[in-house]
């Protein structure tokens, strides 16, 4: 039996519209990927309405517009401090809301970059989060600021996602000088 020959049509070319539409949509995409919610909501709010008729294009936009916004609340209600930044970042831990949990760590790490405390739960979040080298490294600088996160480390009900992998135990359970 000879195969029938399946016929593709081509993939219609975008109009000039939908090309700069999509191009528009790219940059704002850019801002939003960089964190820049600012920038980004008022290029998607712009797309959406210069380019309203381009329908796929403008209803990605809407989309990413009201992520964008709802960042921007966020980032305005987040406290500045490391310590209230840190008693959020646990609450979302014990929520299970790792990837919100592991962004608090991180913006409390921008304002006490030598807090123990703070890199050990990061690397526990990072843990839940099935990112094994970055918790290491989390873990790690966690104990050279604070070796005696060692003992706590060895039964953390966090940290279970590490204690396969040798550098966990090199790093927990080696005798150190």
């Amino acid at each position: 039996m000879v195969p029938k020959k399946v016929i593709v049509p081509p993939r219609p070319q975008p109009t000039h519209e939908e090309a700069a539409a999509l191009r528009a949509f790219e940059l704002a995409h850019r801002e939003f990927a960089r964190g820049r919610f600012g920038e980004a909501s008022s290029q998607f709010r712009s797309l959406v309405e210069k380019y309203a008729n381009v329908s796929e294009v403008a209803a990605r936009a809407r989309t990413y517009l009201a992520v964008s916004e709802a960042r921007l609340r966020t980032n305005l209600a987040l406290p500045k401090d490391a310590d209230s930044l840190y008693d959020r970042a646990v609450i979302e831990l014990n929520r299970g809301e790792y990837v919100a949990a592991q962004e608090l760590f991180e913006r409390a790490l921008k304002r006490e970059p030598d807090a123990a405390h703070i890199h050990y739960d990061l690397a526990a979040t990072r843990a839940r989060l099935g990112a094994i080298d970055m918790a290491l490294a989390s873990l790690r600088r966690a104990v050279d600021l604070q070796p005696n996160l060692r003992i706590r480390a060895q039964r953390d009900q966090d940290l279970t996602p590490l204690r396969s992998d040798p550098e966990f135990e090199q790093l927990i359970f080696a005798a150190h000088e």
